[in-house]
């Protein structure tokens, strides 16, 4: 798979997307000698701007746009082992274009273990909101996934900017701290809440709520890459019929 050209799309899709997300919301954020940032207008960038991108290139590579969500789909047996994306890389780039950059740091006196919770209940209803949004699954009209994770980003800003600055994605937490050479002691939350936080809806919507009935052959399949549903599968055949049928004897 990883020598295909819809997964070099979907890679180099992911490390735009992810740029521009942390360019968008980080440059939100900047105190401007002429206005502060309000609570309000942080929140509404990084949620518009990751409804913008799903609905931009959600088509192409699923817009992920966050390592925890990536693992979550990875769990969820969603993806295979080798769909792992830039966003790291380009949550760094995305820090260079938005001078100057902060590293994560928790606030109004969050300890570490109240921080953690807060990113795994944030991340949680994130994730959550993604798979039941994005599920092909689902009958009748759903309205549009991209505005739902979009205001799932804005709603978990609202409440975890007062706790933890509000993460939910360690990619965005890893560029600052790259950028500026300093990760502060509680760096670590932004990684292990997010990641699992969006594990542990997985594991409750793949695997509770809204199983797959699948069996073990075409679960290992998905985990290398070589799965094929049985809509892929009666297309190709279709169009290998099509093709038989125009060429001359």
């Amino acid at each position: 798979e990883i020598l295909t050209l819809a997964f070099a799309r979907s890679v180099f899709v992911e490390f735009i997307s992810t740029l521009i997300f942390v360019f968008i919301g980080l440059g939100s954020a900047l105190k401007w000698p002429s206005a502060l940032p309000s609570i309000l207008q942080i929140s509404l960038a990084f949620g518009l701007a990751i409804g913008t991108l799903v609905q931009a290139f959600g088509h192409i590579s699923g817009a992920h746009i966050n390592p925890a969500v990536t693992i979550a789909f990875f769990v969820g047996n969603q993806i295979s082992c080798m769909r792992k994306k830039s966003q790291a890389l380009g949550a760094v780039l995305g820090n260079h274009l938005t001078p100057p950059p902060s590293h994560r740091q928790l606030n109004n006196n969050t300890t570490p273990g109240q921080a953690l919770v807060v990113e795994i209940i944030l991340t949680f209803q994130l994730a959550a909101c993604i798979f039941a949004s994005t599920d092909n699954r689902r009958n009748g009209n759903v309205g549009s996934p991209a505005l739902s994770i979009g205001l799932s980003v804005a709603v978990g800003h609202l409440v975890g900017i007062y706790f933890t600055g509000c993460s939910m994605n360690p990619a965005r937490s890893f560029g600052p701290a790259v950028i500026v050479r300093r990760f502060s002691p509680a760096h670590w939350v932004f990684w292990v809440g997010p990641i699992l936080g969006a594990c542990l809806a997985a594991l409750l919507y793949f695997y509770i709520l809204v199983p797959y009935c699948m069996n073990m052959s075409d679960r290992v399949a998905i985990i290398k890459g070589t799965y094929e549903s049985e809509e892929e599968w009666e297309d190709q055949r279709e169009e290998r019929k099509k093709s038989m049928e125009l060429t001359p004897p």
